[in-house]
């Protein structure tokens, strides 16, 4: 029988083959597209608007390309670029890993949750500009003073999108893993930190854009290299095309940040069949 069903299934040819592939490129690029086209209409919006009803101080995006590949071309881009970025890395590196072993600790241990949970909800209300002159005092003016910032600020999210995570794991597969003898280390390696990924990964998501968010806080300060030096020197000399070119570079790196996380969640999520919308 087996044999004549493999007589009766035709032939998968090469050209079937090239016409799969030019589907799913197709609907790759269908798809692409959908996802460009707001912001496409924010910056045709944006450059008609600079004509217009937004005003003679506001630069058109043809006007801030120019500021931007002057500031290239130059080389001062890249070298304040740089800065911001290691200053992000290092302080969202820290932060998402102490927010990561608090909120773990405090969803597999009930003590633990006791011990960190009240401290971490009142240092959450705190706001970010009630910190700096704190840490000012503490860390002075230099890179320190900024990273210990940015530390503080994915720590919160992180911690309780992981807590939320691993107490929203259902009890009845917990239940399943230790009736076939899993021990505690298996348990929690192969059930509650996979059945929590989707919520830990949507933490991640909020803790890099509040890193990026902060860091404009703190290199508003007194620094004599990065983004915020950057603003803050062409907002001395009316440079408003090199504003909005910061603002514009602020912008491109939370949609980076952003697609990371969605290649993370492509890649570990890839068993999860949820409603994607239509």
């Amino acid at each position: 029988m087996a044999l004549q069903l493999e007589h009766l299934a035709p032939p998968i040819t090469e050209s079937d083959e090239l016409e799969d592939d030019s589907v799913g490129n197709a609907r790759r690029i269908t798809r692409f597209a959908r996802r460009s086209s707001g912001l496409v209409i924010v910056l045709v919006i944006w450059q008609l608007g600079a004509r217009g009803w937004l005003g003679t101080t506001t630069p058109a995006p043809s006007e801030v390309l120019s500021a931007g590949w002057e500031l290239i071309v130059s080389g001062e881009l890249w070298r304040h670029l740089a800065a911001s970025t290691r200053r992000v890395g290092v302080g969202l590196g820290i932060g998402i890993a102490i927010g990561l072993l608090l909120g773990a600790a405090a969803g597999l241990f009930r003590a633990a949750e006791d011990l960190v949970n009240g401290p971490l909800q009142a240092l959450r209300m705190l706001p970010t500009l009630a910190l700096v002159p704190v840490f000012i005092i503490w860390f002075g003016i230099g890179d320190t003073f900024k990273i210990a910032l940015i530390v503080v600020a994915p720590i919160f999210p992180i911690y309780l999108n992981v807590l939320a995570g691993i107490r929203g794991v259902d009890r009845r597969l917990v239940e399943a893993a230790e009736s076939l003898g899993l021990s505690r280390f298996q348990l929690t390696t192969r059930v509650v930190l996979p059945g929590a990924l989707p919520q830990i990964l949507v933490g991640l998501r909020q803790a890099l854009g509040i890193g990026w968010l902060t860091l404009v806080v703190a290199e508003m300060q007194t620094t004599p290299v990065g983004l915020g030096f950057l603003m803050n020197d062409a907002k001395e000399y009316l440079r408003t095309d090199q504003i909005f070119l910061v603002l514009v570079i602020y912008a491109v790196l939370g949609l980076l940040t952003d697609l990371f996380v969605r290649l993370l969640e492509h890649r570990f999520l890839a068993w999860r069949n949820g409603f994607e919308g239509r």
